[in-house]
């Protein structure tokens, strides 16, 4: 009842104060249109002995006049004017359109200026109205179709003051209704910023987590600028200057708060998950930032920067305010801003009714009052004030049960509900039986809330849902859900930040949802979905989910509808859990004897040893393969001290794993049992709980993987031997004809260029590379083989310069531009400068392959905690599908190899990819079409270089 009546109270102020600022907006309209406030075009300020001239309008009446900026106006009409208000007064005494004299001193010379005051423009005034008039008319749609939605007053009040702010305008014609519009302007200037950052909050606050006085704290800026206002006219001097500083003021905590309300909005769409919410915020954001930024960057920061800005600017800036109201206009409509269910009507109808009730009852009173004053007169004043207190205790229950009556009939939905409630929580508490449960569901709700269609979803526990039982849907939906082929993902009530229900508009065009799950809504149809929750542990958990659709006149749900229904999915959850557990009791029942038993048996039969430790690192249990892998009985290392038992690093293992939860792996521990033989082992070390989720102790699993372990190395080195040796048959094929043929014509040449001082050293360095490739075939024949390779301290640029001089000539003769990145002192390396050298000739000349038609070659050395190598060519590149098969054997791209290119082997990125690994390095490569290529090398440092 407090509550009811303070709602009417609030209906009563609102609707005062709106026919208020009605009123006082068409006065004020009207008495703009009949006056006009005069204007030179002129700004002045107070200055020693007068105004001065800060600005002069081109064009305006003061231009047109003569007058200049700096100029010094000491009277005006033979009047003194140490004061903008004094020159204020002037002018309208004077009027528009009529002339007023001033006297100017410019440069010490004393002017006489005659000037036709002008009409002060207000055509954008009445842009303003028209924006004023679209907030007034959005507020009263929500106070009169959504007073019941959340933040419904808030945002209507946050209208009406906006409606305030852009209507009235002061007019200077100085009269009462000027001064009432001039004051009015004043606090909805305050109230608006503040009213629209406070609903920004209240609206981003999803989980009302701010308190209201913190809420209240957004409201001192305004009181402070109303104060301020207020302090100067009462205590300081009247100056244009000080007027000026007062409107920066306004306009700076006006821009502020639009900004800081963006800010808000823009966080809370960026941070919340709800897709209706998500939606609302997303148009008020951008609706928000396309008024707000225009205004505060075009008009308020040129405003406090005292930066002149050009009317048209200023006008665009200000009209873009429209699109803030037309922003709350359209997510009102067509997102569902507020309720759309409940009409004002019904309140309104509350209203009158509450009203006669209280007419009634001060009537009684008043007869009973003036019963007893005629009646027995001499009872006096105080006779009359007993009667009627007692009148009032006697009508007292009456009145309640009349307001109760009131209650039910304009609220019988209401009360139904209640009562469908009740009688459901008493069968719900009767009902064991799940299936039956699920019946009366979907047979009752139908019923009471004239819904066509009804669907219980019942989660499998692993955070999935079936459809469990319906109303009104088609047979196909039951078809599609009992093959698993209703994808209900979007049905996730578990997370943190879940609401209390999923509404969805249109579920055919539910565009936030995946393909699947777009479909299975569609196929349901249902618009709302409620979960069924039950308390676990500190926070509820889904366990079933009701899903409802239209009413049979195609209206959705009102919020009491939804909240009360929200209030019974919990009694449903609850009956659903404890038929579930009821249906389930027996079953555990039965099945703890016979799990207990075959558990046991699992334990005993089990290719893994297991034994339990207690909290005092005594052994409690040892199944009998741990009994075969130690070689120890049972009854002897029952109660034994695990450290009595096995060696000190698997103790150690053990104490590690203890300190820290969870699960502790051990791969491959080498562990040695009792009679010195030593297994290879996975073991596994986790917390041994009791029911109650209490620590009793540590379970360990100990997997003798030394058979497995044996094997994995011969079938490792089997590969490698039938790889390698598949790889050095083809490179023996390849590669040694071609080079046998080569050494022996260069060893020809060389014998009949003997003395030649120019091509000799050229030949010397081809048969000496023969020889090196023919090293190097031979190294990869003998590779499979148990042999070592020769590795020392190696630099790697120092290899790089030797291997760009071999084939220096063939990049100059294909146009590849080398540019090469060594870093100065490289830290050295281990390798086989052999190999490594074959390696870069092998990326070489496959990126002066792909470079067909010239190009440029970067190689670049770097350090950073190993040694690195990028090669990159302006090639061709390498596609997707070729991209991961390069380093297979034989595998080649050059089997037609194009004009200027070597016909491929497949072997060349082979070989590489193996020295690269021999030298426990790494290879990547990054590649795009059309591109080029890029190889990055790394290899361990063998030592830092002297200046890290």
């Amino acid at each position: 009842m407090e509550r009811s009546f303070q709602t009417r109270i609030t209906v009563v102020l609102l609707a005062v104060f709106t026919v208020a600022a009605a009123v006082l907006a068409v006065f004020n309209l009207l008495q703009e249109s009949t006056y006009q406030s005069p204007t030179d075009g002129v700004i002045w300020v107070e200055a020693n002995g007068g105004l001065q001239a800060q600005r002069v309008a081109p064009g305006s009446n003061g231009d047109i006049a003569g007058l200049k900026t700096g100029d010094l106006l000491i009277r005006a009409n033979d009047h003194a004017v140490p004061r903008w208000a004094s020159l204020s007064r002037e002018m309208i005494r004077t009027r528009a359109y009529n002339t007023i004299n001033y006297t100017v001193m410019r440069d010490g010379v004393r002017l006489e200026v005659q000037v036709i005051l002008g009409a002060q423009d207000r055509s954008f005034n009445d842009g303003f109205r028209a924006i004023a008039l679209v907030y007034l008319c959005i507020g009263l749609y929500v106070l009169f179709r959504r007073w019941t939605a959340p933040h419904s007053t808030h945002f209507y009040i946050f209208c009406l003051a906006s409606f305030v702010l852009y209507s009235f305008k002061y007019t200077g014609e100085l009269d009462g209704l000027d001064l009432a519009i001039y004051w009015g302007n004043i606090l909805a200037e305050a109230l608006q910023p503040a009213l629209f950052l406070h609903f920004a909050l209240a609206f981003a606050d999803e989980r009302g987590r701010r308190r209201p006085r913190l809420m209240s704290l957004v409201y001192l800026p305004g009181i402070f600028v109303v104060g301020l206002r207020m302090f100067a006219m009462w205590k300081w001097s009247a100056t244009e200057l000080l007027r000026h500083r007062l409107d920066q003021i306004g306009i700076g905590y006006d821009a502020t708060f639009y900004v800081l309300a963006a800010i808000v909005l823009f966080v809370s769409y960026r941070r919340t998950q709800a897709p209706l919410r998500r939606q609302q915020l997303k148009w008020l954001t951008r609706g928000t930032m396309v008024a707000v930024m225009p205004f505060a960057l075009l008009v308020a920061i040129p405003y406090l920067a005292n930066i002149h800005v050009p009317d048209l600017v200023t006008k665009i800036a200000g009209i873009s305010l429209v699109f803030l109201p037309l922003t709350f206009s359209w997510a009102i409509v067509r997102y569902r801003l507020m309720d759309t269910d409940l009409i004002f009507k019904r309140g309104v109808t509350y209203t009158l009714a509450t009203a006669a009730l209280v007419g009634l009852y001060f009537a009684i009173v008043a007869v009973a009052g003036e019963v007893v004053r005629k009646r027995v007169p001499n009872a006096g004043t105080w006779g009359v004030i007993a009667v009627i207190i007692i009148t009032a205790q006697l009508f007292d229950p009456i009145k309640r049960r009349i307001q109760d009556r009131v209650d039910r009939v304009f609220d019988r939905k209401r009360y139904d509900y209640r009562q469908t409630l009740i009688d459901f929580g008493r069968g719900l508490n009767t009902q064991t039986d799940l299936k039956a449960l699920l019946h009366a569901i979907v047979d009752r709700l139908p019923r009471t809330l004239l819904v066509t269609r009804i669907a219980v979803f019942l989660t499998d526990g692993a955070g999935s849902y079936r459809l469990a039982d319906g109303h009104g849907l088609p047979p196909s939906t039951y078809e599609l859900a009992g093959k698993g082929r209703l994808d209900l993902g979007f049905l996730d009530f578990d997370q943190p930040d879940a609401g209390t229900h999923i509404f969805l508009e249109n579920p055919q065009q539910a565009l936030h949802l995946t393909e699947n799950e777009r479909r299975a809504a569609e196929l349901l149809d249902l618009n709302y979905y409620l979960p069924c929750r039950v308390q676990d542990r500190e926070r509820g958990r889904a366990i079933a989910v009701i899903g409802l659709g239209r009413t049979a006149d195609g209206d959705f749900l009102s919020s009491e509808d939804v909240e009360l229904l929200e209030s019974l999915a919990d009694y449903i959850g609850i009956a659903i859990q404890n038929a579930r557990l009821y249906a389930s009791l027996e079953e555990k029942i039965v099945e703890y004897e016979r799990l207990k038993e075959f558990n046991e048996n699992i334990v005993e039969s089990i290719n893994v040893g297991i034994l339990a430790v207690d909290l005092e690192d005594r052994i409690d249990s040892w199944n009998s393969q741990m009994e075969v892998m130690y070689a120890l009985p049972r009854a002897e290392a029952l109660r034994q001290p695990l450290a009595s038992l096995f060696p000190p690093a698997l103790v150690e293992a053990y104490h590690r794993a203890t300190n820290e939860s969870g699960v502790h792996n051990l791969y491959k521990f080498r562990l040695e049992t009792r009679t010195g033989e030593v297994r290879t082992a996975n073991i596994a070390i986790a917390p041994l709980v009791s029911r109650d989720f209490t620590t009793v102790g540590r379970i360990i699993l100990v997997d003798d993987i030394t058979d497995r372990t044996d094997l994995e190395a011969q079938l490792s080195q089997a590969e490698k031997l039938s790889s390698i040796g598949l790889l050095a048959a083809g490179v023996a094929h390849e590669v040694n004809t071609p080079l046998a043929v080569i050494s022996s014509y260069t060893q020809m040449l060389s014998k009949q260029l003997r003395g030649d001082t120019k091509f000799g050293p050229l030949l010397e360095k081809i048969t000496s590379q023969t020889f090196r490739a023919s090293e190097i075939v031979n190294g990869l024949l003998n590779f499979s083989r148990t042999g070592t390779t020769e590795f020392k301290e190696t630099d790697l640029n120092g290899i790089i310069r030797d291997t760009l001089s071999l084939i220096e000539h063939q990049f100059k003769t294909s146009g590849v531009t080398l540019d090469t990145s060594l870093l100065p002192e490289l830290p050295p390396i281990l390798g086989n400068a052999g190999k490594l050298q074959q390696v870069f000739l092998n990326l070489f000349l496959n990126a002066k392959d792909a470079m067909a038609g010239g190009g440029t070659l970067r190689i670049e050395t770097t350090a950073n905690g190993h040694v690195s190598v990028a090669i990159s060519d302006t090639g061709s590149g390498i596609s997707p599908e070729h991209l991961r098969r390069i380093y297979d054997p034989f595998f080649t791209t050059k089997s037609a190899p194009k004009e200027g290119q070597r016909r491929g082997t497949g072997l060349g990125l082979a070989v590489t990819y193996g020295i690269i690994q021999e030298h426990a390095g790494k290879i990547h490569v990054e590649s795009e079409v059309g591109s080029g290529t890029t190889f990055y090398l790394e290899f361990p440092m063998l030592r830092k270089p002297a200046h890290v």
